[in-house]
């Protein structure tokens, strides 16, 4: 076993005698590694994880880290990652929570490109591309041999077909089918709606969020009125919510535009 003694592994790490593990690296209990593997200078490893052969985890990934989900309360989920995988530079990917199926599973032969990062639950299959900074939310699930472009953006729960092409800098919303290409544009951004779950979660009134679901609908869904007219409209009609007046001054203050375009 070839590590280096400035290199920190918990005595309750088991690795094979193959593994090489670099300068200032970190594995720590809960985490198997198996022939061949190198773990490169200041990555770190957490477990519950498991990997399999000849991988490459390259410096400063995170590999097996705590899912970023409020409701985690650090519950023994694992990582499971298969064999000949490329995870490079800052790669971060993290354990499931037990609200799925409580492990993040990576096939083989995968290819996750610097920055990349694989939320909780995720499920990869083999032979995919991950190019730089692509980022899959919980419990994404992609196909064998899909391509993710650089800066895609993928929303939790879509499924990601074999086969598949997504174009870089796209925003998924939506699973996408096997053997198609996709891509966003730089006009996609859409206005869906008012964020009332949120604004339930968060407390605020019915009172109030009716109160914006109209400022909103005056200020988002009148095509027929320039914005400085709407802006007007929303302040006659409402006059006494201090969300509402927020609402317009956001607007009225910005020095770049806000996205006002919605979806058909």
């Amino acid at each position: 076993m070839n590590i280096h003694p400035t290199a920190v592994v918990d005595p309750k790490a088991e690795l094979d005698s193959s593994v090489v593990v670099g300068p200032y690296a970190v594995i720590e209990a809960g985490v198997c590694i198996d022939e061949g593997t190198t773990v490169e200078p200041h990555a770190v490893i957490s477990g519950p994880t498991t990997i399999g052969k000849r991988n490459l985890i390259s410096s400063f990934a995170k590999v097996g880290g705590a899912p970023q989900d409020l409701s985690y309360k650090g519950e023994p989920t694992e990582l499971i990652v298969g064999d000949d995988n490329q995870i490079r530079e800052y790669a971060s990917i993290h354990r499931g929570t037990p609200q799925g199926p409580g492990k993040t599973i990576i096939g083989n032969s995968n290819l996750l490109m610097a920055y990349t990062h694989i939320a909780h639950d995720c499920k990869l299959g083999n032979n995919i591309i991950l190019a730089n900074v692509a980022t899959l939310a919980g419990h994404v699930e992609v196909g064998d041999r899909a391509s993710i472009g650089g800066l895609v953006a993928i929303h939790q729960f879509c499924r990601i077909g074999s086969f598949s092409y997504i174009g870089g800098v796209s925003g998924i919303s939506l699973d996408v089918a096997p053997f198609v290409i996709i891509a966003g544009t730089r006009n996609r951004t859409r206005i869906s709606g008012l964020n009332k779950i949120g604004l339930k979660r968060n407390g605020f009134s019915k009172e109030t969020i009716s109160k914006l679901d109209t400022a909103f609908r005056i200020i988002f869904r009148s095509p027929d009125l320039l914005l400085k007219d709407a802006l007007e409209q929303a302040k006659m009609e409402i006059t006494d919510c201090d969300e509402v007046a927020q609402l317009i001054e956001f607007f009225e203050s910005s020095k770049r535009g806000v996205v006002r375009r919605t979806e058909n």
